[in-house]
Protein backbone atom coordinates (compact mmCIF):
# COMPACT_ATOMS: atom_id res chain seq x y z
CA UNK A 1 0.00 0.00 0.00
CA UNK A 2 1.17 3.52 -0.84
CA UNK A 3 0.28 6.60 1.16
CA UNK A 4 -0.03 10.03 -0.49
CA UNK A 5 -0.52 13.46 1.12
CA UNK A 6 -1.29 16.52 -0.99
CA UNK A 7 -2.91 19.91 -0.63
CA UNK A 8 -5.87 21.11 -2.64
CA UNK A 9 -6.65 19.67 -6.02
CA UNK A 10 -3.11 18.65 -6.89
CA UNK A 11 -2.18 15.32 -8.42
CA UNK A 12 -3.98 12.67 -6.40
CA UNK A 13 -7.23 14.56 -5.88
CA UNK A 14 -8.92 12.55 -8.64
CA UNK A 15 -8.20 9.40 -6.59
CA UNK A 16 -9.69 10.89 -3.43
CA UNK A 17 -12.67 12.19 -5.41
CA UNK A 18 -13.32 8.77 -6.98
CA UNK A 19 -13.54 7.09 -3.56
CA UNK A 20 -15.75 9.83 -2.12
CA UNK A 21 -18.02 9.79 -5.19
CA UNK A 22 -18.50 6.02 -4.89
CA UNK A 23 -18.99 5.97 -1.11
CA UNK A 24 -20.82 9.17 -0.24
CA UNK A 25 -22.71 9.99 -3.43
CA UNK A 26 -23.45 6.63 -5.07
CA UNK A 27 -23.72 4.39 -1.98
CA UNK A 28 -25.03 6.80 0.64
CA UNK A 29 -26.91 9.35 -1.47
CA UNK A 30 -25.23 12.57 -0.33
CA UNK A 31 -25.57 15.48 -2.79
CA UNK A 32 -23.15 18.05 -1.36
CA UNK A 33 -19.99 15.95 -1.24
CA UNK A 34 -17.54 18.31 -2.92
CA UNK A 35 -17.03 21.87 -1.72
CA UNK A 36 -14.61 24.79 -1.68
CA UNK A 37 -12.68 23.24 1.23
CA UNK A 38 -11.30 20.66 -1.22
CA UNK A 39 -9.35 23.48 -2.89
CA UNK A 40 -7.10 24.17 0.12
CA UNK A 41 -7.26 21.29 2.62
CA UNK A 42 -4.78 18.49 3.21
CA UNK A 43 -5.83 15.21 1.60
CA UNK A 44 -4.57 11.70 2.33
CA UNK A 45 -5.07 8.74 -0.01
CA UNK A 46 -3.98 5.12 0.36
CA UNK A 47 -3.48 3.20 -2.89
CA UNK A 48 -3.06 -0.51 -3.57
CA UNK A 49 -0.81 -0.20 -6.59
CA UNK A 50 -2.67 2.32 -8.72
CA UNK A 51 -6.05 1.55 -7.09
CA UNK A 52 -7.17 4.18 -4.53
CA UNK A 53 -8.66 2.41 -1.51
CA UNK A 54 -9.09 4.96 1.32
CA UNK A 55 -9.09 8.71 1.80
CA UNK A 56 -9.69 11.55 4.24
CA UNK A 57 -9.06 15.28 4.40
CA UNK A 58 -8.08 17.76 7.12
CA UNK A 59 -8.08 21.52 7.60
CA UNK A 60 -7.63 24.06 10.38
CA UNK A 61 -10.92 24.93 12.07
CA UNK A 62 -10.07 28.61 11.70
CA UNK A 63 -10.91 29.77 15.20
CA UNK A 64 -8.96 30.41 18.41
CA UNK A 65 -9.05 26.71 19.40
CA UNK A 66 -6.16 25.75 17.10
CA UNK A 67 -8.13 22.60 16.40
CA UNK A 68 -8.08 20.81 13.05
CA UNK A 69 -11.03 19.03 11.44
CA UNK A 70 -10.75 15.63 9.75
CA UNK A 71 -13.54 14.64 7.42
CA UNK A 72 -14.61 12.84 4.28
CA UNK A 73 -13.18 9.56 5.62
CA UNK A 74 -14.03 6.86 3.09
CA UNK A 75 -12.93 3.35 2.16
CA UNK A 76 -13.68 1.68 -1.18
CA UNK A 77 -16.23 -1.12 -0.90
CA UNK A 78 -13.81 -3.91 -1.89
CA UNK A 79 -11.32 -2.87 0.82
CA UNK A 80 -13.64 -2.63 3.80
CA UNK A 81 -12.83 -4.95 6.67
CA UNK A 82 -9.11 -4.72 5.87
CA UNK A 83 -8.36 -1.90 8.36
CA UNK A 84 -7.84 0.72 5.65
CA UNK A 85 -10.03 3.19 7.56
CA UNK A 86 -7.74 2.80 10.56
CA UNK A 87 -4.70 3.18 8.30
CA UNK A 88 -5.83 6.42 6.64
CA UNK A 89 -6.98 7.95 9.94
CA UNK A 90 -3.81 6.97 11.79
CA UNK A 91 -1.67 8.36 8.96
CA UNK A 92 -3.51 11.68 9.05
CA UNK A 93 -3.42 11.87 12.86
CA UNK A 94 0.32 11.15 12.89
CA UNK A 95 0.95 13.76 10.19
CA UNK A 96 -1.07 16.41 12.03
CA UNK A 97 0.66 15.62 15.32
CA UNK A 98 4.06 15.99 13.64
CA UNK A 99 2.93 19.42 12.42
CA UNK A 100 2.15 20.51 15.99
CA UNK A 101 -1.63 20.02 15.96
CA UNK A 102 -2.82 19.11 19.45
CA UNK A 103 -6.58 18.56 19.01
CA UNK A 104 -8.70 17.16 16.19
CA UNK A 105 -12.44 17.33 15.64
CA UNK A 106 -14.57 15.09 13.47
CA UNK A 107 -18.23 15.21 12.50
CA UNK A 108 -18.97 11.48 12.46
CA UNK A 109 -22.01 9.76 11.09
CA UNK A 110 -23.68 8.48 14.27
CA UNK A 111 -23.57 4.91 12.92
CA UNK A 112 -19.75 5.20 12.62
CA UNK A 113 -19.11 6.76 16.06
CA UNK A 114 -17.82 3.44 17.45
CA UNK A 115 -15.10 3.34 14.80
CA UNK A 116 -13.84 6.76 15.89
CA UNK A 117 -14.11 5.89 19.59
CA UNK A 118 -11.69 3.00 18.98
CA UNK A 119 -9.27 5.59 17.53
CA UNK A 120 -9.47 7.63 20.74
CA UNK A 121 -12.15 10.17 19.81
CA UNK A 122 -14.74 11.13 22.41
CA UNK A 123 -18.23 12.39 21.70
CA UNK A 124 -19.07 15.95 22.74
CA UNK A 125 -22.74 14.97 22.72
CA UNK A 126 -23.47 17.57 20.04
CA UNK A 127 -25.50 16.02 17.23
CA UNK A 128 -26.63 17.59 13.97
CA UNK A 129 -27.97 16.60 10.59
CA UNK A 130 -25.77 16.63 7.50
CA UNK A 131 -28.21 16.44 4.65
CA UNK A 132 -30.47 13.57 5.84
CA UNK A 133 -27.92 11.81 8.07
CA UNK A 134 -27.41 12.26 11.85
CA UNK A 135 -23.84 13.15 12.85
CA UNK A 136 -22.09 13.61 16.19
CA UNK A 137 -19.16 15.93 16.92
CA UNK A 138 -16.16 14.07 18.35
CA UNK A 139 -12.76 15.25 19.64
CA UNK A 140 -9.33 13.71 20.08
CA UNK A 141 -6.29 15.15 21.83
CA UNK A 142 -3.03 14.27 20.07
Amino acid sequence: MKLHFFTGKQSGFEQAAAIRQAVFVEEQGFHNEFDETDETCLHCVICDGEQPVATCRAFAKGDESGRWIIGRVAVSLNYRGQHQGNAVMNAMLKHLSEQGVREVEISAQCRAAGFYEKLGFRSTGETHMDEYCPHVTMLKTL
